[in-house]
């Protein structure tokens, strides 16, 4: 029975090929997009991490409230502690740090490779499988003074298949070789991982996911080194225990530890627990949710379009109805009939939309931001596959419901009896009236969503960065230093900033550690000197290694006071400079020039210089307060980031730069190597591509609501034909009739604007998080969203007021 209902719908949709053209068009366009995000989403927030049991995994992280200070690295020290006081809890506990050098070819010219050093168990515990040679052992970890007897001193090192292939070539004959980089008698190289494990991270850490090379990690106990942090854990909850008693363990941990440190009893340091899965996407979370719910809106949209059309559909048919109706057929056979139609329209459009959510998701991944997690994962799997289906059958049922409910039950006395064409028209007004005001609503919301990201997005042009980055282009340096000693290691600084200031064309070259947008930011220590005695008075700020040259290479504003000078750029010149930010902080009303904070190592040290705070971490959130100190003052050769301002467009430079260092023969490898407003570009990336997304979904959603409203109109003047030509006949003018309907398709949209203000208040709360500089109910917004949807809805009604004014009263008459 279902197949022979589906085969007369599919009988019937095929002599209306216009109807079922566009009915396919637009449900497809609304499952495509939302089965696109859902795809996003699904590999972003549903999908399990690709760990053994990841539901049990978390991540562990040192906190400072009192100083702001949100996910602080451990030391190995911490690291022991941990795993002794949270066994009750924790079946394994494994630390890991990342990081990239360069290693010599066997060519001798040097590539990048990225490394990582972890706790032996660590593989265990994520569910790693070795494909050649062994895991490491806990003997590998053991510092060498306390190793067991049997245990070689050498550090042992595991590769990635992926870097075993590449270097190697697959050649199992490297176990207990040196691994590149290394040299003889200090590593050997016992084993590979197999294919397709990664390290998944918040962007935010800069981990590396895809590391070279896997050293184990050797974890000395030694509590006066507590502030040697790098590491960050990993932990497997046991089977049954919950996180929340799993937080109260290692809150009793937390509590040992600051007995064992002043600072951590003045910081406010506790350690969180969260899970693994939950806090990779964190960040992402609310701007996802925000475009799920922006395509559901979308879907609803296209199937109040199709809805409508529907309604216009069944009154068309109404006499055949009727006809089927006065000859014996049953409201309930009707009604499966329509609803087969329209189960063969949703599905059609799904098949349309899986197409489309396929060409979508290529685009997506080629716009989406850096910071969004997993997303080489995102494809359309079963789960998406699914999602269309059930997207589908929703649909249908939305769209269909109400149409064959209203066709399925015709007046047949009064359809019979009827002579005129618009006979049944007026009984399908009202429905198609609120289906319009419901898509009004629903695309002024969005409207209203993509008016906020265009205010975020331009505040984001606009905003204060602290520097220029026009005409700057920036690169990392790995490899020598110059020496061992402070004296080698400046003079190859030196040589460094002459040969690159000596092309043409260079107007200034500096380097830092970390580089404004191009790296993580690590809070460090500062206070006036009365933090000496009252700990909790010391804060966090950002701290920076500068070679001399660095603000006016950038362009970055001095307020007061003077910049480094070569004379400072030495180990025994404590001096310091300042962003605004912290001055305002430690020197509130008052000059900061010539004062002292302490830093570091409770370090005290002169401040020469306030400069413009830089916004080094995100152009969305000015950061903390900065310090900056020379290269000098920490042994020189720190820095490893440069950038040089060019006189013309930077990216024509990355020539002469690579021949510049090639000079310098094997000792160097440049890597990274664009221009900064490249790095200005993919920090905006966020916000450009919920804008772009939101945009998108809100230009469809005013068009189809568009054509929702025009098509309701050209009905409305179906069917009052008859009273229009009476109108005409006794005197209207062609005007009033013009302004008549337009007035109507106003009103409409009106009720539909006021809904979607008032739910647009409550919903744009949700994009608190991506906004800049805006308020989700930024009065201005609003008021030109709904100006800008008046406008659309003037349009609309255009066409159908203009041929209701040109009518001939006589033929209007003669028609009825």
């Amino acid at each position: 029975m279902v197949f022979r209902d589906l085969a007369h719908a599919a009988r019937v949709l095929r002599k209306a090929p216009l109807f079922t053209i566009a009915c396919v068009l637009t449900i497809g366009l609304g499952i495509g997009v939302s089965t696109a995000i859902f795809g996003v989403t699904n590999a972003v927030l549903l999908r399990p991490l690709p760990y053994r049991d990841p539901g049990r995994l978390v991540f562990a992280m040192m906190n400072m409230d009192r100083r702001g200070v949100k996910d602080f690295l451990f030391s190995t020290t911490d690291v022991v502690d941990l795993r002794a006081g949270s066994r009750a809890v924790f079946e394994e506990t494994g630390a890991v740090q990342t990081g990239r050098q360069a290693v010599p070819k066997q060519d001798g010219s040097l590539e990048e490779v990225r490394y990582a050093s972890v706790t032996p168990g660590f593989f265990h515990m994520m569910g790693a499988r070795i494909a050649l040679g062994r895991d490491f052992v806990e003997a590998d970890g053991e510092p060498p003074a306390t190793a067991a007897p049997l245990a070689t001193p050498a550090s042992t090192v595991i590769l990635s298949w992926d870097y075993f292939q590449r270097r190697f070539g697959g050649d199992p004959g490297i176990l207990g070789r040196n691994p590149p980089g290394t040299r003889p008698g200090t590593a050997q190289i016992v084993g590979v991982l197999a294919p397709g494990f990664e390290l998944l991270f918040p962007p935010e850490t800069n981990m590396e996911r895809l590391p070279d090379m896997w050293f184990a990690a050797r974890l000395p106990y030694d509590n006066s080194n507590r502030n040697a942090v790098s590491l960050r854990v990993i932990a497997r909850l046991k089977e049954g225990v919950t996180l929340e008693r799993a937080q109260s363990a290692v809150e009793t941990v937390a509590a040992e530890l600051r007995k064992k440190s002043i600072i951590w009893q003045s910081s406010g340091f506790d350690i969180r627990l969260e899970y693994m899965r939950r806090h990779l996407v964190e960040r992402v979370r609310p701007a996802l949710l925000a475009l799920t719910g922006a395509v559901i809106f979308l879907l609803l949209i296209a199937c109040a379009n199709v809805a409508n059309l529907l309604f216009v559909r069944a009154w068309l048919r109404e006499r055949e109805l009727a006809v089927r109706t006065a000859l014996g057929g049953s409201r309930w056979r009707l009604i499966r009939q329509m609803l087969a139609e329209a189960l063969l329209l949703a599905f059609s459009g799904a098949l349309l939309g899986l197409a489309l959510a396929w060409a979508g998701i290529r685009e997506l991944r080629a716009i989406a931001p850096a910071n969004l997690p997993r997303l080489d994962s995102i494809s359309i799997d079963p789960a998406v596959v699914g999602f269309a289906a059930l997207a589908a059958l929703g649909a249908a049922a939305l769209f269909g419901l109400a149409p064959a409910w209203r066709g399925a039950r015709p007046d047949v006395a009064r359809v019979l009896r009827a002579t005129g064409r618009t006979a049944g028209l007026g009984t399908s007004g009202l429905p198609r009236s609120i289906v319009v005001v419901v898509e009004v609503a629903l695309s002024f919301v969005l409207l209203i969503g993509s008016g906020l990201m265009v205010r975020s997005f331009m505040a984001l042009q606009h905003v204060a960065k602290g520097y220029d980055p026009g005409g700057l282009l920036t690169f990392q340096l790995l490899g020598s230093r110059g020496g061992d000693q402070p004296p080698q290691r400046a003079a190859f600084m030196r040589e460094i900033q002459a040969a690159l200031q000596a092309l043409p064309g260079v107007q200034g070259v500096t380097a830092s550690v970390p580089f404004p947008l191009a790296g993580t930011f690590y809070s460090t220590r500062w206070g006036r000197e009365e933090a000496l005695g009252d700990p909790s008075r010391f804060h966090s700020a950002d701290q920076l290694v500068v070679l001399p040259g660095y603000f006016d290479t950038l362009r970055t504003p001095l307020l007061a006071g003077r910049t480094f000078t070569e004379a400072d750029n030495s180990p025994d010149r404590y001096v310091v400079i300042i962003d605004d930010l912290l001055a305002a902080k430690a020197f509130p009303g008052e000059s900061a020039i010539g004062k002292r904070i302490l830093i570091r190592a409770n370090i005290p040290v002169e401040v020469i210089g306030v400069v413009a705070h830089e916004r080094g971490v995100s152009l969305a959130e000015p950061g903390r307060e900065q310090f900056y100190i020379t290269d000098g003052f920490v042994g020189h050769g720190v820095v490893s980031i440069w950038a040089i301002r060019t006189a013309g467009d930077p990216a024509r430079y990355a020539g002469a730069v690579r021949a510049a260092i090639g000079k310098f023969g094997s000792r160097l490898a440049i890597t990274q190597i664009e221009p900064m407003d490249s790095l200005v570009w993919r920090a905006q990336a966020g916000t450009r591509f919920q804008l772009l997304l939101i945009g998108v979904f809100a230009a469809i959603a005013a068009l189809l609501a568009a054509v929702g409203l025009y098509g309701v109109l050209s009905t409305v003047v179906q069917q009052r034909t008859a009273e229009i030509g009476v109108r005409m006949a006794l005197g209207a003018a062609p005007g009033s009739i013009f302004r008549l309907v337009v007035g109507h398709g106003l009103r409409l949209t009106a009720a539909g604007i006021a809904i979607g203000l008032a739910a647009a208040f409550e919903l744009t709360r949700v994009m608190t998080g991506m906004l800049v500089e805006v308020k989700p109910t930024d009065p201005a917004t609003f008021a030109v969203m709904a100006g800008l949807f008046l406008w659309i809805a003037a349009m609309a009604a255009w066409l159908p007021a203009r041929r209701a004014a040109g009518l001939d009263p006589a033929m209007a008459l003669r028609r009825e």
